[in-house]
């Protein structure tokens, strides 16, 4: 049987995606901007890890990560297809927590192969040019029972991060290290500037 692969990405101007280290404040960030009002995806690594931590699963970064870059794989494959039906409206931005590409930083970060699908996702499902990026935060840094990274791999994650989405053609943007509300103006204001062609 074939089939033929048809790329998703009408929307991806409206497709803002946060990345960088963990325990920079993205998060914190998307849950703020969702709170006013625009439209969201929850982070795969976190989503991932408490689905396979709730029924005993393989597919954890410290059992077998090349599961959980497949299982993160198919977790943004459909947040994209998600935003694409039922997403903002056509008008607004929708603020990824994280993208594709991020599965690239994470295989190199742990020394593994970039499987080709996982390039071809990373090169078919676009979003906005314009990538913002936490930098690595040492003042509120703090681990978790879902992150488990030391501060150190947190500034590899970030600076890895930025490396990758530059590899695919994005133009990182980093966030300033500020309180929340900063933030958010500053993305808002960036995001209506990249709309307007600024």
């Amino acid at each position: 049987m074939s089939s033929s692969f048809t790329p998703v990405s009408a929307h991806s101007d409206r497709f803002v995606v946060v990345t960088g280290g963990p325990g920079a404040g993205k998060s914190t960030l998307i849950d703020r901007l969702a709170a006013a009002g625009y439209a969201r995806t929850e982070e795969a690594g976190r989503g991932v890890i408490r689905d396979q931590a709730a029924i005993g699963g393989r597919g954890l970064p410290w059992t077998d990560p090349a599961l959980f870059a497949e299982l993160m794989l198919s977790w943004e494959l459909r947040s994209y297809r998600l935003a694409t039906a039922h997403g903002a409206p056509p008008a607004g931005p929708v603020f990824f927590d994280r993208g594709v590409p991020d599965i690239v930083g994470y295989l190199r970060l742990q020394g593994l192969p970039v499987p080709d699908h996982v390039h071809t996702a990373a090169r078919e499902y676009r979003y906005h040019r314009r990538v913002f990026v936490a930098p690595f935060w040492p003042e509120i840094y703090a681990a978790d029972a879902e992150r488990k990274q030391s501060p150190a791999e947190a500034e590899r994650t970030y600076l890895a991060m930025v490396e990758t989405y530059r590899e695919y053609g994005y133009e990182p943007v980093e966030l300033e290290r500020a309180p929340v509300e900063e933030r958010v103006r500053s993305v808002l204001r960036r995001v209506a500037g990249a709309r307007n062609g600024a």
